[in-house]
């Protein structure tokens, strides 16, 4: 059994490669980790099969569970000839490397619209996820739809899965045990319904992964916590009070950043 600061992971950001983010999980006892393998540290085709061997010792070594992240600037909900094709290569070749890699879940998005097409986005969105799911079927992979963060509402450019009522037609349209939730408290944080309302309405059972980071939910902003008016506090005794036992992601600053903002969580959990 891990304790709940064992369970708060990193989301290793930058330009820090995985295996020095593993070796640095091993010295701090940190035992979940997730990347993007869309840069140049972390670049998809970069992982070679010797590579994909020395991540692997390296995992096991450490006692590191690993997960990638997609890009949230890749358009899932992509209508384009070739560049739809493109989406849905692109998710299967995540799909592909998770399996390689051994990483237990993969985060995904709802991609984004321009407003006047925000239908026909979605319902593209939808069938990209549908086939992306379909394939981390056979693999044995989950991929965990993230809910994303709002832009102004001035911004014609808009994310797909960030309100309470999309994030729900999401869950019931991808029904599948290969589909999860990863619950980002800082973007549910700028919506009115709140933390609490996300948690509301949907179901925990669901929910593999909380994204930890803090804001003052007026805008985007990955805040250490304490420098927002998010009240973890609050969040973790629901939580760990409805029985969640999955892990958390921090996704804030550097690796020391995260490795201070840890502590700081633990003990408000402890409250």
């Amino acid at each position: 059994m891990l304790t709940l600061k064992q369970r708060i992971g990193v989301d290793v950001l930058g330009d820090v490669p995985i295996e020095k983010a593993l070796d640095w999980a091993g010295e701090h006892d940190v035992h979940f980790l997730d990347f993007c393998a869309d840069h140049d540290v972390h670049h998809l085709q970069s992982f070679d099969t010797e590579r994909v061997r020395r991540v692997r010792q390296l995992a096991e070594r450490h006692e590191v569970r690993l997960g990638l992240h997609t890009l949230s600037g890749m358009n899932v909900a992509e209508l384009s000839p070739f560049v739809a094709d493109a989406v849905d290569e692109y998710l299967k070749a995540y799909v592909d490397l998770a399996e390689r890699l051994a990483c237990e879940w993969i985060v995904v998005h709802g991609g984004f619209h321009f407003t006047a097409d925000h239908a026909r986005r979605r319902e593209a969105s939808l069938a990209h996820l549908r086939r992306a799911v379909g394939h981390a079927e056979k693999a044995g992979v989950s991929l965990l739809l993230e809910n994303m963060n709002r832009e102004p509402a001035e911004a014609e450019v808009q994310y797909l899965a960030t309100t309470l009522e999309e994030c729900l037609l999401y869950f019931r349209a991808l029904e599948s045990a290969r589909l999860g939730w990863s619950f980002t408290v800082n973007h549910a944080h700028m919506e009115p319904e709140g933390i609490d309302g996300f948690l509301d309405a949907l179901p925990l059972a669901r929910c593999r992964e909380v994204r930890l980071a803090d804001n003052l939910g007026d805008r985007e902003a990955h805040l250490q916590p304490g420098d927002g008016n998010i009240d973890f506090a609050t969040l973790f005794a629901r939580l760990e009070g409805a029985g969640y036992a999955h892990h958390y992601t921090m996704a804030f600053g550097t690796l020391d950043d995260m490795r201070r903002g840890r502590d700081y969580l633990v003990a408000k959990a402890r409250r």
